[in-house]
């Protein structure tokens, strides 16, 4: 029998603390259905807590779909690394779930450490290596985190550690861009994800991982399939299976979500924050 470790923290601190970014007050708060997020990576510098805490500030939904590589283990085992908004992420999750969603977590490679608790509930927190899921139109869609189509996760699981560093790098260099972006009054822009759609081999990776994680959802006869792992969030039909994949919260800060009616859209959350803000630019360039 497999031994079972302890969570590395206590789901009741997080119920009791007060999170240090204070929940906005939003008067118009969006619903969904469903809402799938994954690839937050908290524990990283690359993680964009202040995206996230504003999407969960703004947007409810009957259930959450955690879908993966929420907190980021493989870079936590190697130095410690976990600000205050990180706590705040996890607070508010688990807010949503005592107000009465539905929240399932699916882990992935980075917190595959969550898999050992598959089947237990931890503050209103399913865990569950995959879940199936009904759509408000009757579609059945598999939602897995993806990692166990990545060929390198599963034959070289050394060679996908050598990636993460350099990823890690690349998303270092990512951050001091953006720190200038923002002096300059520009918005955030993603050097990594700019890099994926410009290299032949990362876009060719990204469209065979799409087409056998279709395949798989296709054999196991469901009408599509929701995953997360390759932080390129797409919404696409291949061989008559829908593809969806959520995306990231690294580079594209994106969301999948389910409106009442069964129709499916990715959120482009930077996008939605930058909407928001240039009105306000506006009336303070106007009172100046």
């Amino acid at each position: 029998m497999a031994t079972i470790t302890r969570l590395p923290f206590d789901v009741s601190d997080f119920a009791a603390s007060t999170p240090s970014i204070p929940e906005r007050a939003v008067t118009e708060r969006r619903r969904y259905r469903t809402v799938w997020i994954s690839d937050v990576h908290l524990g990283t510098r690359g993680c964009n807590a202040e995206a996230l805490i504003d999407f969960l500030d703004h947007v409810d939904s009957d259930i959450m779909y955690l879908v993966g590589d929420i907190i980021d283990g493989w870079a936590l085992r190697k130095r410690f690394y976990w600000p205050s908004a990180h706590n705040d992420i996890v607070w508010r999750i688990l807010k949503r779930a005592r107000r009465g969603t539905r929240i399932v977590y699916v882990p992935g490679n980075h917190d595959e450490f969550f898999r050992q608790f598959t089947g237990l509930n931890f503050g209103g927190v399913e865990i569950s290596r995959t879940a199936v899921h009904e759509t408000a139109d009757g579609r059945r869609l598999l939602v897995l985190h993806g990692d166990e189509f990545d060929a390198i996760m599963l034959s070289h699981r050394w060679l996908a550690h050598v990636g993460d560093m350099a990823y890690e790098m690349l998303m270092g260099c990512n951050r001091w861009l953006n720190a200038v972006r923002g002096l300059m009054g520009l918005p955030y822009w993603s050097l990594s994800k700019y890099a994926k759609s410009r290299v032949k081999n990362a876009v060719s990776f990204i469209s065979r991982f799409e087409e056998v994680v279709a395949r798989e959802a296709g054999a196991k006869g469901v009408d599509g399939v929701v995953a997360g792992h390759i932080h390129a969030a797409e919404i696409r039909r291949i061989h008559g299976v829908d593809y969806y994949n959520d995306g990231d919260w690294v580079e594209g800060c994106t969301a999948l979500v389910e409106h009442h009616d069964g129709r499916m859209e990715i959120l482009h959350w930077v996008d939605e924050i930058t909407a928001r803000e240039k009105p306000r630019e506006r009336v303070t360039t106007l009172a100046a």
